[in-house]
């Protein structure tokens, strides 16, 4: 019987590997059901679970694993406050995961480091530093060079607690740590945005430049290569896919009703949602990932799909999308709700969500050009997702190509979209909300002008920023830089964009 166990494991093991994910999850399944008690195979079937996007069996997989004394508890924990906060938004119950793991084993950094990211996200700012700072404790007790959790905690502590003067010993040792042989591309990339960050709030704005530029020359290493004639391709396609003739008759939306809010990154778009979610009828969605899977995969080859998409099928998938709301946000479903989807580059999407919701609202999220490239510089975004971010001149072209795509999209929607200008906002932020709640339907409510008193998870790079009143030292931001913009000015110049 050991023998056949064996045997069905190293099976189950090898489909995994392979990739043949569904195969894996059957092979795993057929083995537990003879032997239970076999907690890594648990563990295994749980992770293959995970990899598939089946997030609650993955996590009672796991829980399985738990149950049957799987060796490293801590590290099962930690998958399962994965699941729980980045898929299932079941944030309390990722945060009892994490402490439990960090009961297991007090010393384990990578529960620490998540703890302080959900600590983060929700507005805790001083239990999130004291998470960071115990990992470099732990650190500094072992007397080693840092490794990638250190330099993390490192790179997170500069901007929760930042340096107070250009001679503040932190701006060394975050400078130093970012040169270490210890951390990797990504960490490194972080903590050179650390002490730009600092830097910049201090007024050390050459070398806070230098220290940008330094943070995406790391994040460009690592990859993979940004391929700066796809955006122009992808445009393209989309205007020959999406003709006025695709629209379709609008139909009553069920609760809840979607609002997409969209348009560059670092234009003010969690700005603009954590805005309308103080207001009563407004669920804040985040950065959701659902119509990106829809084109993908229900509607490959996307967007040339488009054109043949019936009415049928489009609200099919309309009803799915909303189906996966109420899932992810169970009061969602209440009439009269609204789930805002805050995903920026759903600019790219707009012909698909008419398709699926013609009457849906577009919140348009728009900025002083140079600066919102200037910002996208300055953040460490994704290299597999905005690999434009790293290089100002290709920031520069792509703002020209996201330009020519809202243009199209404006020919055939100019009533159902709307330009939420941060700028404007910013400086005099009742008259922007009055036209943003009227636009979705909304009474007025005097909360949503103290959006910054909000505890909802905030899970972007803004989490921060929303968390305070209303600023504006970041319009204008560009006149600190004016030395360093000509390959922006250049692209932006070349493509179009009429430069203030």
């Amino acid at each position: 019987m050991k023998n056949q166990t064996e045997m069905m494991l190293a099976a189950a093991s090898q489909l995994r590997l392979a990739g043949r994910l569904d195969e894996a999850i059957a092979a795993y399944s057929r083995l537990l059901a003879v032997e239970p008690a076999l907690p890594d195979c648990w563990y295994n079937l749980g992770m293959t679970l995970r990899a598939r996007g089946r997030f609650q069996e993955a996590l009672d997989a796991y829980g399985e694993a738990l149950a049957r004394g799987v060796v490293a508890p801590e590290e099962v924990r930690l998958n399962r406050a994965v699941l729980l906060a980045d898929h299932l938004r079941r944030e309390t119950e990722a945060e009892f995961e994490l402490r439990q793991a960090l009961e297991s084993n007090p010393g384990y950094a990578p529960a620490w480091l998540n703890l302080g990211d959900l600590l983060e996200g929700r507005g805790d700012r001083e239990e999130a530093a004291a998470c960071y700072s115990e990992i470099l404790a732990n650190a500094s007790g072992a007397g080693a060079e840092l490794d990638d959790f250190a330099g993390e905690a490192l790179s997170r502590l500069g901007h929760l607690r930042p340096p107070k003067s250009l001679d503040d010993p932190l701006l060394g040792r975050i400078a130093a740590a970012a040169s270490s042989a210890g951390v990797s591309l990504a960490v490194r990339a972080n903590l050179y945005f650390a002490l730009g960050r600092a830097l910049d709030a201090l007024g050390g704005y050459d070398r806070a430049f230098a220290a940008f530029t330094a943070a995406n020359r790391c994040v460009r290493m690592e990859g993979p290569p940004y391929n700066r004639s796809a955006i122009g391709r992808a445009v393209d396609q989309l205007v020959d896919a999406c003709p006025a003739a695709a629209r379709r008759a609008v139909r009553p939306t069920p609760a809840p009703r979607p609002v997409f809010v969209c348009g560059m990154y670092r234009s003010g778009s969690t700005l603009a949602e954590q805005a309308l979610a103080a207001h009563p009828q407004v669920t804040p969605g985040g950065e959701l990932n659902l119509l990106n899977k829809m084109a993908e995969i229900d509607l490959a080859p996307y967007p040339q799909s488009i054109r043949t998409l019936s009415d049928e099928r489009a609200a099919e998938l309309g009803d799915a999308y909303r189906r996966e709301l109420i899932r992810l946000f169970p009061d969602s479903a209440n009439e009269g709700s609204i789930v805002t989807d805050k995903r920026p580059d759903n600019f790219l999407r707009i012909g698909l969500i008419k398709r699926l919701f013609p009457g849906a609202k577009i919140v348009h999220t728009v900025r002083d050009p140079v600066d919102t490239c200037l910002s996208v510089f300055f953040e460490h975004l994704d290299q597999r997702v905005v690999g434009y971010a790293s290089d100002l001149g290709d920031c520069g072209r792509y703002y020209g190509q996201y330009r020519r795509m809202m243009s199209h999209w404006k020919s055939l929607y100019a009533g159902d979209i709307l330009d939420f200008d941060y700028d404007r906002f910013v400086a005099d932020p009742r008259p922007e909300l009055e036209r943003l709640l009227s636009f979705l339907g909304l009474d007025w409510d005097e909360r949503c002008l103290s959006f910054h008193e909000l505890r909802n998870p905030v899970k972007t790079a803004s989490y921060w920023q929303v968390r305070r009143p209303l600023y504006k030292n970041s319009s204008g931001r560009r006149q600190h830089y004016l030395a360093h913009l000509e390959p922006l000015l250049s692209a932006l110049r070349e493509a179009g964009v009429e430069i203030a």
